[in-house]
């Protein structure tokens, strides 16, 4: 089995360089436009689309399913973004005046990012056991989790992203983490360890 986890396109957020979490914002034109273009990129044989919830990633997910022609299935809470309580909304600025330790009030661990993340793959593979999908999620969580998987440090993933597991005798290989950059991610400028 391998999965391949995608991050949304771009929202309106990201493109202000505001911290995003769990609102729901949904997707800009060029968000749409990025899904678009990495359909094609997607080689290989994949069964089905799945995605977190939030529209960002929901919209994102339709977008790659209708344009490879495969079935959207179903969402799973636990791939949600992180929570970054009391700063979700907040600008680079924003966040360097407030909270220049990167402690926000009410942040979400990176345990717990993890631990829903791997919650999430598990049951995405019970779901879909033996088939190829497609996950559209989030920046962090897809960071984290990955970084969990490969015992490395997987830096911010750009909109759109893809990155590769495969299920092994031993879990979870990593093939390959999507990490091509074009412009500085939000992560990248704040640079703190919990603003990841």
């Amino acid at each position: 089995m391998t999965i391949a986890l995608v991050r949304h396109g771009q929202t309106a957020w990201n493109f202000e360089r505001r911290l995003q979490g769990t609102t729901d914002i949904p997707l800009n034109d060029t968000g749409r436009e990025q899904a678009a273009t990495v359909a094609p990129r997607l080689t290989g044989t994949w069964d089905v689309v799945v995605s977190s919830p939030l529209g960002r990633a929901r919209e994102t997910a339709q977008i790659i399913a209708d344009a490879l022609g495969l079935e959207l299935g179903g969402t799973y809470p636990d791939m949600v973004e992180r929570h970054y309580g009391d700063a979700e909304g907040a600008t680079a600025q924003m966040v360097l005046e407030n909270w220049p330790d990167h402690q926000y009030p009410n942040l979400e661990t990176e345990e717990s990012v993890i631990e829903r993340g791997m919650r999430g793959i598990e049951e995405i593979t019970r779901d879909h056991p033996g088939k190829n999908v497609l996950v559209v999620s989030h920046g962090t969580l897809i960071r984290l989790t990955l970084s969990h998987l490969s015992g490395t440090t997987v830096p911010p993933l750009e909109n759109c992203s893809v990155s590769v597991i495969e299920a092994t005798d031993t879990g979870w290989s990593l093939l390959d983490a999507g990490t091509a950059r074009t412009t500085p991610s939000l992560e990248t400028a704040l640079s703190g360890p919990t603003a990841r």
